[in-house]
C-alpha cells in the first residue's frame, strides 16, 4: 500500500467527502483541456492535468503519455513534443523547439523538437531550448535552469547552463502524480474503495 492510499484510507467520512467535493470540480476543468486538446489533434493518455490554455493551441506535433502534471503553456509546438508519463512540468517553464538557420540569407525556421522520458521532472521557471531534444528517464532539472543540451537518464542537472551535479537514486514511482494540482478524483475513489 503506498502512501497515497494510506492517506486517503486513514481519512473520517467527512474529510473524505470534503476531499472528494474538491477534486470533482478540478476534474471538469482538466477533462475539458485534455478533451479540447485530443480534438485539436493531440495524443494525450489517461490522468493528465494540462492547463486549458495549452490545451487550447494544441495541435498533432503533441504527444503526452499517462498521469503528467504539466503546469505551464509556453510549451513551443510548431515542432513535435513527446512527453512520456509520470512527468512532472512546472509553472513557468518555457520549452523552446525551432529556431532559425542563421547561416541562410532566409533566415527559414529550423524545427528540432524534443522528447522528454517518463518520470522527468521539469520544474518551475525551467529554459529549454532547441538545442536539447531529449530529457532522459528519471531526470530532473532545477528551477530557474536553462538547458542547452541534451540530459542524460537519472541526471540532476542545475543552472545556467544546466550541468549535471548528481545522478537520481530513484524515479516518483509511488506518486500520484495528478494529486499535486487535485486532479486525481479517480485515483483518490479507487484508493477509498481499496479500504473496503
Amino acid at each position: 500500500m503506498t502512501k497515497y492510499e494510506e492517506d486517503v484510507q486513514s481519512r473520517t467520512t467527512l474529510h473524505y467527502l470534503l476531499g472528494l467535493v474538491a477534486r470533482w470540480k478540478q476534474h471538469f476543468k482538466y477533462d475539458r483541456a485534455v478533451r479540447i486538446a485530443r480534438r485539436r489533434g493531440a495524443k494525450i493518455g489517461e490522468g493528465v492535468i494540462m492547463p486549458l490554455s495549452l490545451a487550447r493551441k494544441a495541435n498533432a506535433n503533441l504527444t503526452i503519455g499517462n498521469h503528467v502534471s504539466i503546469q505551464t503553456d509556453e510549451i513551443d509546438l510548431r515542432s513535435p513534443v513527446a512527453i512520456g508519463s509520470h512527468v512532472i512540468i512546472g509553472n513557468g517553464t518555457k520549452i523552446i523547439t525551432t529556431s532559425h538557420n542563421i547561416d541562410s540569407p532566409e533566415w527559414e525556421h529550423k524545427y528540432y523538437g524534443i522528447v522528454i522520458d517518463d518520470y522527468a521532472w521539469i520544474p518551475t521557471d525551467v529554459l529549454v531550448l532547441p538545442s536539447c531534444r531529449h530529457i532522459g528517464y528519471g531526470a530532473v532539472i532545477g528551477s530557474g535552469s536553462v538547458v542547452v543540451k541534451d540530459v542524460e537518464p537519472m541526471s540532476v542537472v542545475s543552472g545556467n547552463i544546466a550541468k549535471e551535479f548528481k545522478k537520481r537514486k530513484c524515479v516518483h514511482s509511488d506518486l500520484v502524480v495528478e494529486s499535486l494540482l487535485g486532479g486525481d478524483y479517480r485515483m483518490y475513489k479507487e484508493a477509498r474503495k481499496k479500504k473496503h
